[in-house]
């Protein structure tokens, strides 16, 4: 198992429309996370710096095969047109990232 956290901004107009979407999180996107070995997936919102931060535990063997699963879900696709838009990606993320990945540097269970 592997814990991983990422974070993206949230642009201030589409604070109330993110919320409202993940109140509703669409049943064929969650079973094509679950299906991609996320587990305990979570996001948190640092207002008024409109912040995501995201976290998940992956359980799968194969990461790139994973997402890439992920990505090619048409459902997912269409859940991204209406979520990707809300989002404003960090400056400095890596090339080809959205949400920019953060390395773990302290856990306790």
């Amino acid at each position: 198992m592997q814990r991983m956290g990422m974070m993206i901004g949230l642009k201030p107009g589409k604070v109330a429309e993110y919320k409202a979407l993940h109140a509703a999180a669409w049943p064929a996107v969650l079973a094509r996370i679950s299906a991609s070995n996320i587990r305990n997936y979570t996001i948190f919102l640092r207002e008024p710096e409109n912040i995501l931060f995201g976290t998940w535990e992956y359980h799968g063997t194969d990461f790139a095969a994973d997402m890439a699963a992920i990505a090619a879900d048409p459902v997912t696709q269409d859940w991204w047109r209406l979520t990707d838009p809300c989002q404003e990606p960090l400056a400095s993320r890596t090339d080809g990232e959205w949400w920019a990945m953060m390395d773990e540097v302290f856990h306790h269970d």
